[in-house]
């Protein structure tokens, strides 16, 4: 019997829905922004717990996303109270925080060319499942189930890990896209300091699996580069998570389309056409036992021949390959780029981009994020501190509280940190 390549799904693993849609509008967002954005919280976040405005704040840039495609940019106010104002009267559907420039980016335009410039900004991270389409099985594109999510698991439990311990960064916050990925904002002050090649330095340090479609192995390590600590640490992480990820939820070797791809990989023609042969004929064989079947292929191979035809790392890589976090190096690498603030509505799914702690990398659920819809029914029917929202507005205040009290500086003067 010939196994067809459809992805197996339990009822309560359906892609991400996108029922609180019909909540959003300009008047149900304003009722949002009234009565339940942490505004307080989130100055005290952005100002960095100082006790008065400083160019943290003044000089940040906002943009605001009004009339379905309207996009305001260079945005700033003078106090927390200010832009808590203007959100209310904007009503946006989306809000997004850049950099920190040497001016109010609000006279931007009155300024001499060169004077107006970013100088600071957190580090930040994107992950987007959809860079992930070649590998998970049970959705592509904008959708997500429980299945796929857990590539976000992975994703921040060995960026987390790599942040905190090969860097010594100790402010991390994590949030929810709202959809389909997760953001990291790195808000130690060394961070927020570091240039535009400082953060690709970063970028390029955490970029393990590289090269497009064409390409069938991405990750291919030397001796010298697999003893480093963070790929042994990841690799630890992987472990745990890739044969219930890759090989049970996933099926990656269940059907020949989906065998091809990884075979494709393998340095040894021979080896690729008699594992496909062997596949054909027994195609209902679970991928956990082809997936043993090809590393013990593998293993007596490469004692014949050597670790020279690269068949010795071949198991190693593809783990990395198919499990690594992939990362938008574009977000990160440039100082003035635009991301999305924690707490916005996102306007595919209604649900709002929500911190996760870092110890909640296993128990997030995504499809538990609260709806705007929900979210104005539980306000109808209680106070704000009771609806679904107040339990990330708790996460996102314990982790202001962690960040230390800042005195004012112009932003110009902010060092930066060479690699």
């Amino acid at each position: 019997m010939m196994v067809t390549d459809e992805p197996k799904m339990d009822v309560d693993e359906v892609p991400m829905a996108v029922d609180g849609i019909e909540d959003i509008s300009t008047e149900t967002l304003a009722q949002y922004y009234q009565r339940l954005f942490p505004f307080s919280v989130f100055y005290q976040w952005l100002n960095y717990k100082a006790p008065a405005p400083t160019s943290l704040f003044t000089h940040r840039e906002f943009s605001f996303t009004i009339n379905d495609g309207i996009y305001l940019r260079y945005q700033s106010f003078k106090d927390g109270d200010e832009l808590h104002r203007e959100v209310q009267r904007l009503a946006p559907s989306k809000i997004d925080i850049g950099a920190v420039f040497t001016a109010q980016p609000r006279n931007a335009k009155s300024l001499q060319p060169g004077a107006f410039r970013p100088v600071a900004k957190e580090l930040v991270f994107d992950v987007d499942m959809t860079d992930y389409d070649d590998v998970r099985t049970c959705c592509q594109g904008g959708s997500i189930c429980k299945l796929c999510w857990r590539f976000m698991i992975v994703a921040m439990h060995v960026v987390d890990r790599a942040l905190r311990e090969d860097f010594g960064f100790e402010k991390l916050m994590w949030v929810y896209s709202g959809r389909r990925g997760v953001h990291c904002w790195v808000c130690d002050e060394r961070a927020r300091a570091l240039d535009d090649a400082g953060r690709k330095a970063v970028a390029k340090y955490l970029s393990m699996v590289r090269g497009g479609a064409e390409q069938n192995r991405k990750v291919n390590l030397s001796q010298r580069q697999a003893a480093h600590p963070h790929v042994t640490r990841s690799m630890n992480i992987i472990e745990e998570y890739f044969e219930d990820i890759l090989l049970v939820d996933q099926e990656i070797l269940l059907t020949q389309e989906r065998w091809t791809k990884i075979l494709a990989a393998l340095p040894d023609e021979e080896l690729r056409k008699s594992l496909d042969a062997q596949w054909s004929k027994h195609p209902d064989r679970s991928s956990v036992e082809k997936w043993s079947e090809m590393i013990d292929a593998v293993d007596r191979r490469a004692s014949k021949r050597g670790a020279k035809f690269g068949l010795a790392s071949f198991e190693r890589d593809m783990m990395l390959q198919l499990t690594y976090p992939r990362l938008d190096e574009n977000v990160t690498t440039h100082l003035n780029h635009l991301l999305k603030s924690p707490f916005c509505v996102h306007p595919k799914t209604g649900r709002v981009c929500t911190p996760i702690a870092s110890d909640c990398f296993d128990s997030f659920d995504p499809f538990q994020a609260p709806t705007l819809g929900q979210l104005l029914r539980e306000l109808n029917s209680g106070s704000s501190d009771s609806t679904s929202l107040a339990e990330y507005v708790n996460t996102f205040s314990s982790f202001v509280d962690t960040l230390l009290p800042v005195q004012d500086a112009k932003p110009s003067q902010v060092p930066s940190l060479e690699f």
